[in-house]
């Protein structure tokens, strides 16, 4: 993959981590009873979905540049993302086992790509 394949690479699996945190925050505006004229008028599902639109034309794009067993792999980061994401964004709590579980997919993504030259 060359270094602009890679970049927007990167950016759908931050496009996709942002997603989840503007879903979590589109669950926590919904009124209680839920409806689904509320679910429709909640911004945050809107943006959400928009984000994710986007995000997968993108990924489409990247699929032409790169095979599939080489991009994939950097979708793994959204596990260390999202729950980073959460707790700048959404104040959630930081587990070590989380940090952890994510150091050990990043090894993961630079095994699968450094094994991919060969």
């Amino acid at each position: 993959m060359n270094f602009t394949t890679i970049l927007l690479t990167l950016s759908c699996v931050i496009g996709i981590a942002i997603g989840q945190i503007l879903f979590k925050q589109a669950a926590l505006a919904i009124a209680t009873p839920v409806t689904l004229h509320g679910m429709l008028a909640n911004i945050w599902i809107w943006l959400s979905l928009s984000l994710y639109g986007a995000t997968t034309l993108l990924w489409i794009w990247v699929l032409r540049q790169a095979p599939l067993h080489l991009a994939y792999p950097f979708m793994g980061l959204a596990f260390l993302l999202v729950p980073v994401f959460a707790r700048i964004f959404l104040n959630e709590p930081l587990s070590l086992q989380t940090i952890g579980g994510g150091i050990l997919i990043m090894l993961g993504i630079a095994l699968a790509s450094a094994g991919a030259h060969h």
